[in-house]
């Protein structure tokens, strides 16, 4: 226990007020930045009912390819793993690229990574296409927070950032109960269909709302510095362990709810869309508070997601109580305004392969929640086990997340800025 009275005393010593934000110039979008965050936003909303979706009709995939459920599990792991790996590659090897064309390439690359899972001939080209669908996944949100961001003001960022992720979220309101129903009556491969169709959509929108933005003194050699920053690598770390919590229940919640639950096919969509409102909530209040403090609402998020989790392993015998749970769970995705700015506030210079990161960490978090709430499957737990699990890795999180706050606490007592990084 010695760490959480550290960890309590120093999370104290934080006041909660405005954290220090650098200064970047206002940039101003041709035809305003409503269409232009609507655009980002829709690529969030493709990129969001794809990651999501296939967690939702893993079932019906399995069924179809003849595989068990644990072994499609892996079709999860392959996106993640090309998140991770396609994240911080394209901002760094691109880096002198201009925004809006990195934007353009990477939502081209994600509908073709999608609309070759549509075609895909069986369980091995599948998990490749998956791959290669997840590469462009984190540039694309690390940028379009940073496009974002310039065309707000800086007091506003985390909620220009969170509007960018609502697409996300709302993906999983509309997009992912769509493709569920979709999966259901025209074969799963009409959901990936759909999706690299919107994917392309993105692209068009982008190249005519987002205002041209010059990639400035970015470098490769620059953006690398980010590695140098151990708080980075501690949030990085954070978002890794702590989010694995919603994916080790959203990967399973289909069979979950068809088996234990009891439900009816036709309701899973309701019920999925249940905790894509939950996001949405979660997401624009996260946004709202990660202005005022990122830590204090990082530590509220990850307290939240231990508790909604640790609840899901009773809720799930019972439809309505089910139902509240996953509202619930789903509000604690108001973690993700909060980090994505931490991030960007802590890199320095090198904002662009930190935003990214930030989605590798998240995918990392799925690559992990889908294996260990798999791996309790696999040794004879219950499907509903998945919620204890889930709670286990966010209070790890939270273990994390002290550990962050004390490395900003300096021998001498001088504590550094909330939203700076001293070397």
């Amino acid at each position: 226990m010695l760490w959480l009275t550290l960890f309590a005393r120093s999370f104290a010593s934080i006041p909660m007020q405005h954290e220090h934000i650098p200064d970047t110039p206002l940039i101003t979008a041709p035809h305003g930045a409503g269409l232009a965050n609507l655009a980002l936003a829709i690529g969030g909303l493709a990129i969001g009912t794809g990651e999501f979706a296939s967690m939702s009709i893993l079932p019906v995939v399995a069924n179809d390819l003849h595989a068990t459920l644990p072994d499609m599990g892996h079709m999860i792991s392959a996106y993640a793993l090309g998140v991770v790996f396609g994240a911080p590659l394209i901002t760094i090897f691109l880096a002198r690229m201009p925004r809006r064309a990195m934007l353009i390439m990477l939502m081209s690359l994600y509908a073709a990574g999608n609309l070759l899972s549509a075609v895909a001939p069986g369980y091995g080209g599948l998990l490749v296409a998956r791959f290669i669908a997840g590469i462009p996944h984190g540039a694309y949100f690390g940028v379009a927070a940073l496009v974002a961001a310039t065309m707000a003001t800086p007091d506003k960022r985390a909620q220009a950032v969170s509007r960018v992720l609502l697409g996300l979220t709302i993906a999983n309101v509309f997009g992912v109960p769509l493709a569920t129903w979709l999966s259901q009556g025209f074969g799963w491969r009409s959901t990936f269909l759909v999706v690299g169709l919107l994917g392309l959509t993105t692209a068009v929108m982008v190249s005519r709302y987002v205002p041209f933005i010059a990639a400035g003194d970015a470098s490769p050699r620059r953006e690398l510095g980010v590695f140098r920053r151990l708080q980075v690598w501690v949030t990085l770390l954070m978002v890794s362990v702590g989010f694995g919590g919603l994916f080790a229940v959203y990967t399973y919640v289909t069979p979950t709810l068809l088996e234990v639950t009891k439900v009816s096919p036709a309701a899973l969509p309701v019920l999925l869309a249940m905790m894509g409102v939950g996001m949405t909530v979660g997401n624009l209040v996260g946004g709202w508070f990660a202005d005022r403090s990122r830590l204090w609402t990082i530590f509220g998020a990850l307290v939240w997601n231990a508790v909604a989790l640790s609840t899901f392993y009773y809720s799930s015998a019972h439809l309505w109580s089910v139902a509240l749970n996953l509202f619930a769970i789903g509000c604690g995705i108001a973690v993700c305004p909060a980090v994505q700015t931490r991030l960007m506030d802590v890199a320095g210079d090198a904002q662009t392969v930190a935003a990214a990161l930030n989605h590798s960490a998240f995918n990392c978090a799925n690559a992990a929640g889908a294996w260990c709430g798999g791996l309790a499957i696999a040794h004879g737990m219950s499907l509903q086990s998945t919620g204890p699990v889930g709670a286990l890795l966010a209070l790890g999180g939270i273990a994390v997340l002290g550990i962050s706050v004390l490395l900003e606490q300096r021998p001498t007592g001088r504590m550094v800025s909330a939203g700076s990084y001293a070397p």
